[in-house]
């Protein structure tokens, strides 16, 4: 799982991962419904997109899942989408949104740092509160005891990074196996 604030490099990463690992990757569901929503009618993400954008998400997350090898790396995810609802409704998240969170597990996430330089678009909306974006990104993780690395630097470095806390993942699972 990818994670992290928005414009931090997390397409780019799961794209260079899921190559490299020759895999599927899940783009990020909120982005193809929010930018139709906004290219018809210029409106941005509602309190009542939320839900929808969590169960496309998973819906494209459970077809891409067949069809992965062995890995499948997830541009966003529903942690995600809690996140960005409370972040942007003032604390408040639905409470389906909560308990999915709660019940669907990823086995690693990769933290994108904000060392990359921002990229304007039609739906991103925080180029000056990335810093605590990221905080609360990475409290999450800490408060849910999720596994996790963070990933920074250059293209290169990010992936080096990344691949290394995977491949010894993948090390580790291999040798119980055997057990």
């Amino acid at each position: 799982m990818v994670y992290g604030p928005e414009s931090t490099g997390k397409t780019t990463l799961c794209q260079d991962l899921a190559a490299h690992y020759k895999t599927q990757w899940v783009p990020e569901f909120a982005r193809l419904y929010l930018q139709k929503k906004w290219d018809k009618k210029r409106e941005v993400c509602s309190i009542e997109d939320l839900p929808l954008i969590a169960k496309g998400q998973m819906e494209l997350e459970n077809q891409l899942i067949t069809k992965a090898n062995k890995i499948l790396f997830c541009d966003t995810n529903i942690l995600v989408t809690q996140i960005w609802s409370e972040t942007h409704f003032d604390g408040y998240c639905d409470p389906i949104i909560k308990q999915t969170v709660d019940q669907v597990h990823y086995d690693f996430y990769l933290l994108t740092g904000i060392d990359v330089p921002w990229e304007q678009d039609d739906l991103r909306d925080r180029p000056n509160d990335r810093k605590n974006m990221f905080k609360y990104f990475h409290k999450n993780l800490i408060s849910k005891d999720l596994k996790f690395k963070y990933i920074k630097g250059s293209r290169e470095k990010r992936i080096k990074t990344a691949q290394t806390a995977i491949d010894s993942i993948f090390l580790l699972d291999a040798e119980s196996e055997r057990l």
